[in-house]
């Protein structure tokens, strides 16, 4: 069966940037190990992603409220569709992106708002409480940073990983591993030092078989009493 990967390039710099660099070496011991994987890169800069506003916004609360569309109206949301179509076709998620200002870069923020859909990554239940709709998928993100953020006083400002974790944990995406090169922008020699320990890691990683046996679920991480208490709007 065919490993479907969906590389989600988060960086105007692609994969010649810090984060790229590591990515490009996950991806070669991927393929290494797996003969049957799959590759579909996104570069989020220079994707023609459809738009969340406008015609696109009004049809989302239509829907929302069980309203139909009319042609116009559903031909572009459309393109909303076949984004997020192309996201639940992947199996495993590759995400490089580096830390802008303590969190995502913005055509990433703006990617996640386009496929986040209510009716389509998540739903509702009969008590209203939201419920994820991805499920059996696992996703590995790649990031950078300029200063180091694993410890101390800054830990408090890494608001990517936590993001990321929690919007992609929402939509039931639990199994999510975390490669975080840093620092990168305080001295040439800690900069080598933190790219040679990810290169080691995400070889390591992948050489343990992390992509084997089934994904952590959301309901895994969870008592049974408990629901997951995210607000959306």
């Amino acid at each position: 069966m065919t490993r479907r990967l969906l590389h989600l390039i988060a960086t105007p710099r692609g994969l010649a940037s810090n984060t790229g660099r590591i990515s490009s070496v996950l991806l070669e011991a991927l393929h290494d190990r797996y003969d049957d994987l799959e590759v579909q890169a996104l570069d989020l800069f220079s994707a023609d992603l459809p738009a969340v506003a406008g015609t696109n916004i009004k049809s989302k609360y239509a829907l929302m409220t069980g309203q139909a569309l009319d042609d116009e109206a559903r031909s572009s949301w459309r393109e909303i569709e076949r984004t997020i179509e192309t996201f639940l076709a992947a199996d495993l998620y590759l995400v490089t992106a580096p830390m802008w200002n303590f969190g995502v870069p913005y055509a990433l923020k703006y990617y996640i708002d386009a496929i986040i859909q209510p009716g389509y990554l998540f739903e509702y239940d009969e008590d209203g409480q939201p419920r994820g709709m991805v499920h059996d998928r696992r996703m590995v993100c790649v990031t950078s940073r300029g200063g180091d953020y694993s410890q101390g006083p800054m830990m408090q400002f890494d608001f990517l990983e936590s993001y990321l974790r929690a919007i992609f944990g929402f939509v039931g995406i639990a199994d999510i591993t975390f490669f975080n090169v840093q620092p990168m922008d305080v001295t040439s020699e800690l900069r080598r030092s933190a790219s040679r320990a990810a290169i080691r890691d995400v070889r390591s990683w992948v050489a343990q078989g992390a992509w084997d046996g089934s994904p952590t679920e959301v309901s895994d991480l969870l008592p049974a009493d408990v629901k997951p208490q995210v607000i959306v709007e």
